[in-house]
């Protein structure tokens, strides 16, 4: 198991309401009470000088929709001081044109000691915000109203690598695409229930044949549900 660690995320939006829930229930909230991590959600509105704390404007050359503005994110990215220094936090910009996440990135990305997380919204970011974004990430190939769930997608999946957040680290270790394959299947009591039957050799307390009965399983899961994952 890696050694425990403490891992800070910042998240900047324009609706911190949505993080309350999320961030301080489950795995998440027992994470945060424990020190092993630390959620810090800013308002992005806060670092207007709009007297009516505007972030969004018209997009140069027509079109329909709204753009975030470059200058508050950049006064807000300096005043969380993520422009320029060696110890900088890296900055991830939730966006659908952004690498597909997967499980290697979130491992990438957990080996980090400061996260900043930007959320889009509307028309996305002014371009030239892009000049102090590390990371673009996607949750995958469809389009959300904002960069909110996919942050509260990616500080889930993050916190899991956390050693001490899993209450067991082997849970972690045989997850899905942990190991580039899919988990195998699980059962519980009762043993037997309309007629459907527990394989017997998960009965049978021969964690030798137990452990070599769920590779097997895992691999022709693997092959039947996901088998782009075997190539």
């Amino acid at each position: 198991m890696p050694r425990q660690t403490t891992l800070e995320i910042g998240i900047l939006t324009l609706f911190p309401e949505m993080f309350e829930g999320p961030m301080n229930s489950s795995l998440l909230g027992k994470a945060q009470q424990k020190g092993l991590l630390k959620v810090k959600v800013h308002d992005l509105r806060k670092y207007s000088r709009d007297k009516h704390r505007k972030v969004d404007d018209k997009i140069f050359g027509g079109g329909s929709g709204m753009l975030l503005q470059v200058e508050p994110i950049h006064r807000a990215l300096k005043a969380l001081k993520c422009l320029k220094g060696k110890n900088k936090p890296t900055v991830v910009y939730l966006s659908p044109q952004g690498r597909r996440l997967t499980q290697d990135i979130v491992r990438e990305l957990a080996g980090k000691k400061k996260l900043i997380f930007l959320c889009g919204h509307y028309e996305g970011i002014d371009e030239r915000a892009m000049t102090w974004v590390d990371e673009e990430i996607s949750i995958g190939d469809y389009v959300l109203t904002g960069g909110e769930i996919p942050a509260m997608v990616l500080t889930d999946a993050l916190a899991r690598m956390v050693p001490g957040v899993v209450k067991e680290w082997g849970s972690v270790e045989n997850d899905s695409f942990y190991n580039g394959r899919l988990d195998c299947s699980h059962y519980s009591r009762p043993a037997q229930f309309l007629g459907m039957k527990v394989p017997d050799v998960l009965l049978s307390g021969n964690h030798k044949a137990i452990e070599e009965w769920r590779k097997q399983d895992a691999e022709a899961r693997t092959l039947k549900k996901r088998p782009d994952l075997t190539i």
